[in-house]
């Protein structure tokens, strides 16, 4: 059992307790027993961000600030008429905020009538779901400039900070696998459209009309395997690369 005392003063500082020593009333009972578990508290105004976070036996408050480049109500709004927001999050703790930028991507859910939030490295794949998902080819197409973005972003990095380069290569790395799987999903339509357009009408009462046509099939979806594999080791050879 944790005997250690509350950090109060920081904790009455930023309006987390009252004077009385009892929780805000704006926490309801489960954001009180999270944040006593060490989850993060978030307290969000306009384009500010602030998270709590109780460390040490739950004797300190961690405070780290962040700042968005856009508003969330402005977020919500645009995300209301044009589905998904991609915006920059700066974490304002660090030496140098414009390096550390997190990417988030905001949807708003009308089932729930609330806007969902998605960290693009942490959230990677469960974003990419929920955007294939919805089989809308223009909004497919708007994820993965975004993730090419981050990418880029990432790749820069690790040229300024080689330092560091091992944590941004788990990033790059994530992010990467996400782009295969946008490609994968946005191409197999196009090739099966592509093969149906050129197959020939079989007829099929000429086995072996039919076998030679199959053959060729066969011959084909190898050759394509091997290109993928190709262009799999040369990804790799790229991502060693980075290693060195």
């Amino acid at each position: 059992m944790n005997t250690n005392p509350l950090p109060t003063d920081d904790l009455k500082k930023f309006g987390i307790i009252e004077a009385d020593n009892s929780f805000s009333k704006r926490l309801n009972a489960n954001d009180i027993i999270e944040f006593m578990q060490g989850k993060i508290l978030v307290a969000d105004n306009e384009k500010d961000r602030i998270t709590f976070q109780l460390t040490d036996n739950n004797s300190k408050l961690e405070v780290k600030v962040y700042q968005m480049e856009h508003s969330l109500s402005e977020i919500l709004n645009q995300s209301k008429k044009d589905s998904v927001q991609y915006v920059s999050e700066k974490n304002l703790n660090e030496q140098n905020p414009n390096l550390n930028i997190a990417k988030k991507a905001f949807l708003y859910n009308e089932s729930t009538k609330s806007l969902e939030e998605y960290d693009m490295v942490l959230n990677a794949e469960v974003l990419t779901k929920t955007i294939l998902g919805r089989n809308d080819s223009e909004e497919i197409n708007r994820y993965k400039d975004e993730l090419l973005k981050l990418k880029e972003f990432l790749q820069e990095k690790i040229d300024k900070y080689p330092e560091i380069a091992k944590d941004i290569i788990n990033d790059l790395n994530i992010v990467s696998k996400e782009i295969n799987t946008v490609n994968e999903v946005s191409q197999n339509p196009k090739q099966a459209q592509k093969q149906q357009q050129s197959e020939v009408r079989l007829d099929v009462n000429d086995p072996d009309l039919y076998q030679d046509a199959n053959s060729a099939r066969e011959a084909k979806s190898q050759h394509e395997d091997e290109e993928n594999d190709q262009e799999i080791e040369q990804e790799q050879e790229k991502r060693r690369g980075f290693r060195r």
